[in-house]
């Protein structure tokens, strides 16, 4: 794993360990997630019945804060129960525009065992941004907010 994935997932740990309300929990590792080299937008989703719901958000705000199971890059995720990585937003039909300037977006499902219960959803304005250092790391992260969800 890269050494600024490790800083910011040991600062996760610390903040989950520091902060009491689970919603503060979630924003703050939004925020260290949104620090690293070419992660322009970090979203937090939880999966209610059939929509994905917004959460925690550090970066640009979206005006997708509810986004139906199956729609968008995000409802793939849900539908595959696998992680999406897009590396030219632009030619994927399923993108969900948000801003102009988004080039690359990957999601990494959380889940407990089978249960698919939420997603990090990260934008990046880089394209080809993301690869198997980000996904390695995600999984990481999402085994550590899984108890939030």
């Amino acid at each position: 794993m890269k050494s600024d994935h490790e800083r910011a997932l040991q600062a996760v740990e610390a903040a989950l360990q520091t902060v009491d309300a689970p919603a503060q929990k979630l924003t703050a590792a939004c925020r260290i997630l949104q620090q690293l080299p070419g992660y322009t937008g970090v979203y937090l989703y939880a999966l209610e019945e059939d929509t994905l719901v917004l959460k925690a958000f550090h970066g640009r705000v979206t005006e997708h804060t509810r986004i139906p199971s199956g729609k968008g890059i995000c409802g793939a995720s849900v539908q595959t129960r696998a992680p999406v990585v897009v590396t030219d937003v632009g030619s994927d039909p399923r993108y969900l525009a948000c801003n102009l300037e988004t080039q690359s977006e990957i999601v990494f499902p959380i889940l407990r065992g089978d249960a698919y219960l939420a997603q990090i959803d990260v934008d990046s304005d880089d394209r080809a941004a993301f690869g198997a250092d980000d996904e390695a790391f995600l999984a990481r992260v999402a085994e550590r907010l899984a108890p939030l969800f």
